[in-house]
């Protein structure tokens, strides 16, 4: 893979990120929004499994490495300015979200309030449960 023709469009900020937006390659539905470094899009276009970059825990992760909820990479575009990458993925095991639903966006503004529209599929607690030796 040529990391230099990857990686020459892409505008990173001042951090080095990019905004990643993951939608489901069948339905178009957007499942969630991360951000990738350098590193991190570089992998996700050799494993064809999206990693990301969390500022928060500032460290490189591989979506679904400790919940199995990894996201296969069907296509990898690229805006006009070069600011933010779409991964069209199919989402293994049907939820994307921490929180345990499909998407990220389940909260809907009905005009006063935001709504919460989408179901948790699995508890948080169960997907990130910590083994027992």
């Amino acid at each position: 893979m040529n990391n230099e023709n990857l990686l020459s469009a892409v505008k990173f900020d001042e951090k080095g990120l990019v905004c990643a937006i993951a939608q489901d390659w069948q339905s178009g539905r957007v499942l969630m929004v991360a951000w990738m470094n350098a590193e991190a899009l570089q992998k996700t276009a050799e494993t064809g499994f999206a990693h990301y970059y969390s500022r928060s825990r500032q460290k490189q992760w591989l979506k679904g490495e400790e919940s199995g909820h990894t996201q296969k990479v069907h296509e990898l575009r690229l805006d006009c300015d070069g600011d933010a990458v779409v991964m069209l993925i199919e989402q293994h095991g049907g939820i994307a979200c921490h929180t345990g639903r499909g998407s990220c966006f389940y909260q809907k503004w009905d005009g006063n309030r935001w709504q919460t529209v989408d179901a948790v599929l699995k508890d948080e607690n169960e997907i990130y449960a910590r083994k027992q030796p």
